[in-house]
Parts: structure tokens; sequence; C-alpha cells
């Protein structure tokens, strides 16, 4: 068969090594069901089981992304008293983990920043949970949209941040405009 009569019959062309560079392949959170397994396949290898209203707990505190599942599912092991680990576990577990991912994902993140890029997290943050709208981030900080492109760019750049549409700017991992608000006041 031809290249043409290949793409004819729905078989895509092949893809130069130089196209495939510069693929991105958008990588998100697990879905409900994958999180599930995430997070029960190992604890019942080791033969504890969880509810499936922690599960549930779990999956809504993290919304599916993947290092938030693995920090809510060891914090969570932690402080059951025994199997199965219920939804009050779970609840019990939540300050611990706040505190470490502060310290140890946010907090990393946030002390690369500049002051103005904090500015304008902040400013994101207290719009609520996103995505934001870039005039809407500007008119918070009483800055014009295109004095503040550079620092969007920055952030972007960062992975802070990304535009999951023309004008839009979301955070690139969840909980991160609670963090904002926990550790910088807005101005």
């Amino acid at each position: 068969m031809t290249a043409r009569s290949l793409w004819s019959a729905g078989v895509p062309p092949a893809t130069s090594y130089a196209e495939r560079l510069f693929e991105f392949p958008q990588i998100g959170p697990l879905s409900a069901a994958a999180a599930r397994t995430a997070i029960e396949k190992p604890a019942l290898a080791e033969g504890v089981k969880i509810n499936a209203d922690a599960l549930q707990k779990i999956f809504q505190a993290t919304g599916g992304y993947p290092y938030f599942l693995q920090e809510w599912g060891k914090h969570s092991w932690e402080v059951a008293a025994a199997s199965p680990i219920t939804a009050a576990d779970v609840q019990r577990a939540t300050q611990t983990v706040i505190a470490a991912l502060d310290e140890k994902f946010f907090r990393v993140r946030f002390d690369r920043l500049t002051p103005l890029e904090k500015r304008y997290l902040r400013a994101m943050a207290e719009l609520g949970a996103g995505p934001y709208r870039s005039g809407d981030i500007a008119e918070q900080l009483s800055r014009g949209v295109t004095s503040l492109a550079p620092t969007r760019g920055q952030l972007i750049a960062k992975g802070m941040i990304w535009s999951p549409g023309h004008g839009d700017t979301a955070f690139t991992v969840p909980m991160f405009d609670q963090f904002m608000r926990r550790i910088m006041p807005f101005e």
C-alpha cells in the first residue's frame, strides 16, 4: 500500500523524529477509578483494606493528583489504628498532609519565585479555584495585562501556571491557590 492509500484508509502518516520532539501530551489527574486503584492496590498487598468512603475522601481532597494521592495514602495509613482505613482516619491525617505538602512541595516552588511572581500567583488565588482570565488577574494587581505578560511568561516557564486556553491561566497543580492564601496575605 502507498502512503496515500494508507492515509485514505484511516491510517495516519508516520511522524518524523523532529515532529515527535514537539509533541506535548497533557498529563492530568487520575480518574476516580485509577486513583482508587493507586491507593487500594499497594495497601491490599500489605494486608490493609481501605473503606470506600475513605477512598472517596482522598480523591476529593487530591483531585486525583498522583503525588497528593501518595501523601494522603501514606499519612492516612500512619494515623489508622487498624485495618480498614476509614474516612475518619483520612480526616485526621489531613492537617499533617497539608503541613507536609506546604513544607516539601509547595514551599520549594514558592521560594524560587520573584516578589512580583508571588504577587501574581497570590492575585490568582484571590480569584478562587480558576482558571482565571488574564484581565481579571491584572485587575487584582491594578496593572495592565500587557505589563504582566512577561511575569505570566516567566511563571509558565517555571512550570507554576499554564494556559488552558487563549487568555486563560491556571495553576499547574491543585491546591496551590490554597497554599498561596495560607502563606501570603493579599495586598
